[in-house]
């Protein structure tokens, strides 16, 4: 049973919609997968009140059975309206009107866009000999194993630094909040400049949040680490938006679903040895200074990739050059 809500998971809600996403956008691709990621925060979070409900009202039998009865009526009409790319129903990326397969559009900064004939598709096997691909597998190996570390013993750490278990939660729940805002937020940014070096300087925020937890006890302390920390998630659309942006859309769903075997051992390790390290000190301090460790080894990952990421756009943006009207 788990194995089969896993699977369906893991395929339907995230491995898929982002490939649709880098399929559809090219100039707005991380703005795309950022509504992508907070859909699945926002479903969650208007969702799991009318299942509780529903459970409370049926019984969890019966209550999942009416709610998987629901979702079939629903999903899978929307889905089957879904298309795998623009070009399969006449259209362009982004939203640009045919021009005689010409893809002519500029981005908001001025730039020649990307034409489809341009665009870097990158084979699974050849993406696994980049340096791009290393380093953003291994940039989110290191972020999965925070964001899954410091979920998992969020209120257990608030109650380590003298908060009740009841203001944990809540604390919790205003980190949900803030997460989605800075999804947005930081997506809206990431089409505009350098994804990979706004990527590194974005780790600043969650690792200052860490450096103020180890260090204060106080409400305001905890409260704003909750807000800076709250940062940390909004990475991720951005990190396979820049994915997208080396190695194109073709075959982005394997190089996407090759760097998740990868990241993956970071949300399964974490938590774990986190909560051997507390169970041997009685304290989290290790864990705090682990957690900054790897937020410091991810934003040097993505560094690497600051000048490669311009050299790959420029030769696209030149490509294009003498196609841009006007």
């Amino acid at each position: 049973y788990l194995g089969l809500i896993s699977l369906a998971y893991s395929a339907g809600f995230i491995q898929t919609p982002m490939v649709i996403a880098n399929n559809w956008f090219i100039r707005r691709r991380a703005r795309a997968m950022t509504v992508v990621g907070a859909a699945v925060t926002v479903g969650g979070t208007l969702i799991t009140p009318l299942l509780a409900a529903a459970v409370t009202t049926w019984g969890w039998r019966w209550g999942a059975f009416w709610v998987g009865c629901v979702f079939l009526s629903v999903c899978v009409p929307l889905s089957l309206k879904v298309r795998r790319s623009p070009e399969s129903i006449g259209l362009r990326p982004d939203g640009d009107p045919p021009a005689n397969n010409i893809y002519i559009a500029t981005s908001s900064h001025g730039h020649p866009a990307l034409p489809q004939s341009a665009a870097p598709d990158v084979t699974a096997t050849d993406a696994l000999k980049t340096l791009a691909f290393w380093s953003l597998a291994l940039s989110m190996l290191a972020r999965v194993g925070t964001q899954s570390t410091m979920m998992v013993h969020f209120i257990p750490i608030m109650v380590w630094r003298g908060m009740t278990q009841e203001a944990g939660a809540l604390l919790l729940s205003a980190f949900a909040l803030l997460n989605l805002f800075f999804h947005f937020f930081l997506g809206w940014i990431a089409d505009r400049v350098n994804k990979p070096r706004l990527l590194s300087l974005w780790m600043l925020p969650p690792m200052s949040a860490v450096l103020i937890l180890s260090s204060g006890e106080s409400a305001v302390a905890l409260w704003l680490f909750a807000i800076l920390f709250s940062t940390l998630d909004a990475a991720f659309p951005v990190t396979w938006a820049t994915s997208g942006d080396f190695f194109g859309r073709k075959h982005f769903a394997t190089i996407r679903g090759n760097m998740t075997f990868i990241y993956m051992w970071g949300s399964a390790l974490g938590p774990v040895i986190a909560g051997y390290l507390y169970d041997q000190t009685q304290s989290y301090t290790a864990v705090l200074w682990g957690v900054l460790a790897t937020l410091s080894v991810s934003a040097l990952l993505t560094a690497f990739l600051i000048r490669p990421w311009d050299i790959k756009t420029a030769a696209l943006r030149a490509e294009t050059a003498p196609q841009v009207a006007g």
